[in-house]
């Protein structure tokens, strides 16, 4: 209590926040143990589900990527009192039809140049089995003093007695099987062509239902006019984005095919269309399609020319034009069109890759498209949201 007359004094000035004495701190967020281990446990059984059911889930998913490409073209040609059901069948059966006519015109080559592969290979081996024999004979000295020292420390230590009762195992291992190997590769053909035609009925059907989807989600996602309102800017953002994103890969494996063709046909280099075809197909598949067409083309390089300069050119060549494009012009186009930040759509990728192998490679930006659209108009997942985008 302030006795009379005595001197008021001014309060004191809070403290500085300091890092290494946490009662300074000058925010405190609360965390609930219980709802984070919850979230947790959630996220990895959904990991879990995606990863086991991972052939129900891809091509669904590539399903629907098809149909958000088409829908446009459909939904115009409906304009012009073209039925769904007719535009969507003639457009589907065109795509597939087109796909088998370029690779039957594209087969002869494609079949040489798998050909020359293994003379590749035994090419190259050879190149590096005479540069190791060089190598060797400047060693050779050295080598054999160290074999006249070990066979001198071995007379010299006393001789080791054999254990007896010792049995040698020798494990050998299982001749080759042609009929196993047919049997694996029949499997493996029948279950692509399910998937295609699963992937070709699915796309059928939702560019057949139009709007129909649509409007059911909207339906049934909230009672009140705003949240419906919510759903709607939603799913026309999700729209719109994807397509944007599909318009940017196409027109970026066509650049890609198209330089990498003229390139190489500039540089001498055998069967350059092939080049070019294989380089914009394997463009869809991020980070690991441009280093497959790289040292491919480069092992082919080196066998039609006999140099490793040429090799090294025509390899740098493509890993030039993959570099500008995957590193400056989609991340850049991926960016306004998406509206996401690059590293999360690295690390993001990267993680759909380990879930779902090549494929996960493939729809990991869409998924993640999908994802920030959500999170952006869901009140508790906005940290997610603001984490994807730029």
């Amino acid at each position: 209590m302030q006795e009379p007359g005595e001197e008021v004094k001014p309060a004191a000035a809070p403290l500085a926040a300091d890092p290494e004495d946490p009662s300074h701190a000058l925010l405190h967020v609360p965390v609930n143990v219980r709802s984070m281990s919850l979230v947790m446990l959630a996220v990895l059984a959904s990991l879990a589900i995606l990863h086991w059911a991972a052939a129900f889930f891809i091509p669904v998913m590539v399903g629907f990527l098809f149909s958000y490409a088409l829908s446009p073209i459909v939904d115009w040609l409906e304009r012009w009192r073209v039925p769904r059901a007719v535009s969507a069948a003639v457009l589907i059966l065109g795509i597939l039809g087109g796909a088998g006519a370029s690779l039957y015109s594209f087969s002869d080559d494609a079949n040489e140049l798998v050909g020359s592969l293994p003379q590749a290979a035994r090419k190259l081996r050879d190149s590096l089995k005479s540069h190791n024999g060089r190598q060797e004979s400047a060693l050779g000295t050295v080598q054999k003093a160290a074999a006249q020292l070990e066979q001198a420390a071995k007379e010299a230590s006393p001789a080791t007695p054999t254990a007896r009762g010792v049995q040698r195992v020798v494990i050998e291992k299982p001749a080759f099987d042609l009929r196993d190997y047919l049997w694996s590769g029949t499997l493996g053909l029948a279950s692509l062509i399910g998937q295609i035609t699963v992937v070709t009925f699915l796309t059928y059907f939702l560019l057949l239902s139009g709007d129909t989807f649509r409007r059911k989600l909207v339906k049934i996602t909230g009672r009140t006019l705003s949240d419906k309102k919510i759903t709607v800017q939603a799913l026309d953002e999700i729209h719109g984005q994807i397509q944007r994103y599909l318009l940017v890969q196409l027109f970026a494996s066509l650049l890609v095919g198209v330089t990498t063709a003229l390139a190489f046909w500039a540089l001498g280099l055998e069967h350059a269309a092939v080049w070019g075809f294989a380089a914009a197909i394997l463009n869809l598949v991020p980070y690991i399609g441009s280093v497959l067409v790289t040292g491919a083309a480069g092992l082919i390089a080196f066998v039609q020319f006999g140099s490793v300069n040429m090799a090294m050119a025509v390899a740098g060549v493509s890993l030039l034009i993959n570099t500008l494009e995957g590193n400056l012009l989609v991340p850049w186009l991926t960016s306004r069109a998406g509206r996401m930040n690059p590293v999360a759509v690295f690390i993001g990728v990267l993680g759909w890759g380990w879930l779902w192998g090549v494929w996960g490679l493939l729809l990991g930006i869409p998924i993640l498209m999908v994802v920030k659209a959500v999170c952006d108009r869901v009140d508790d997942l906005k940290p997610i949201g603001e984490l994807l985008g730029t």
